[in-house]
């Protein structure tokens, strides 16, 4: 009964958001959304869509940087297409967790352990998750007056999230709780599977004072995503501060990570309503139309590319396998 609850869960939550994205679309005035997008001038779009560019490479050389602290050897545009290829993945999952499928294109470059590549993925997005809730928590300050539950919710997952990050960095107390879950929860079948992943999870862990320099770039690499946003912004004639639309859009942001909708769609539009139309003289349509266009611009774009790439790597590969049976 509880396993079909949960396969249950597991199919209906992807769908949560996409139907309050509708929702959204079905309250607010279509004509006003449709007309908000037709009078953004071209230019804008198009500056805002070459922002991607240092954003994604800026991201690529912070995850080089973890790669060095392991002594990963891969080029600087081997990673780069292997993380594209992840944001891929990550734009059509719940939660971004796609990300993840970077690993099996790790292991073919590298032939590192899985256990050493999975935390060599899940650092960099950590640490790239972990500067924006750092920016959450100063914005949330600004909601304490009109918006206290949504401070409240802040406060509790950033404190949620340091303490998981405190405990899981030391390797003695990392590896008995994996062990314990390996022990009690895994079938016999697969823990001898599961233990050699979890033993590889410490393999050349990065020293955690120079975890701190890749979290402070990756603040970096914020700033340069949401002025991405805040292009449209401006197109759209809205007044917003700037510095104010930097901590408060990563509430809104965060809200998206949760992995009830792909890729945060529904969830981070519905946020940002919430938030910016207490705040600021903008109408919910002007909100709806920056909110989604800058995901289209940001997310959407870089995707892409990691399709493309995706797939020339799924032909270079049946290439490879043609040739080595010819050769045969």
């Amino acid at each position: 009964m509880a396993q079909r609850l949960f396969t249950c869960v597991k199919k209906i939550l992807p769908f949560l958001g996409i139907g309050l994205f509708i929702y959204l679309i079905y309250a607010l005035d279509i004509g006003k959304i449709l007309s908000a997008i037709q009078s953004i001038p071209p230019h804008y779009l198009l500056a805002s869509l070459l922002l991607t560019i240092p954003v994604v490479l800026l991201r690529n050389f912070i995850w080089k940087m973890i790669h060095k602290q392991q002594h990963i050897h891969i080029t600087f545009i081997s990673s780069l297409k292997i993380f594209l290829i992840g944001y891929f993945y990550g734009t059509i999952t719940p939660g971004y967790l796609g990300q993840l499928m970077r690993v099996p294109y790790m292991k073919e470059k590298t032939r590192e352990p899985y256990g050493k590549l999975f935390v060599n993925t899940f650092l960099e997005t950590t640490l790239h998750t972990f500067s924006l809730y750092l920016m959450m928590v100063v914005g949330g300050f600004f909601l304490l007056q009109s918006q206290p539950m949504i401070f409240g919710i802040v406060c509790i997952w950033v404190i949620l999230i340091c303490f998981l990050l405190v405990f899981f960095v030391n390797k003695k107390r990392g590896e008995l709780f994996f062990h314990m879950i390996i022990r009690y929860l895994v079938p016999k079948s697969g823990k001898q599977l599961f233990t050699r992943f979890v033993d590889t999870f410490y393999l050349d862990f990065p020293n955690i004072r120079f975890l701190v320099l890749p979290c402070l770039l990756g603040a970096l690499t914020w700033v340069l995503m949401f002025s991405q946003y805040y292009l449209i912004i401006l197109s759209l004639g809205v007044s917003i501060p700037f510095f104010a639309f930097l901590l408060l859009f990563p509430v809104a942001n965060t809200a998206g990570f949760i992995p009830v909708t792909f890729a945060g769609l529904g969830t981070r539009e519905f946020t940002a309503i919430v938030v910016f139309s207490s705040l600021f003289a903008v109408t919910q349509e002007q909100v709806f139309v920056f909110t989604l266009l800058g995901f289209v611009i940001t997310d959407v774009f870089a995707g892409f590319c990691g399709f493309l790439l995706s797939l020339t790597e799924t032909n270079r590969k049946t290439m490879k396998s043609y040739l080595a049976r010819e050769l045969q």
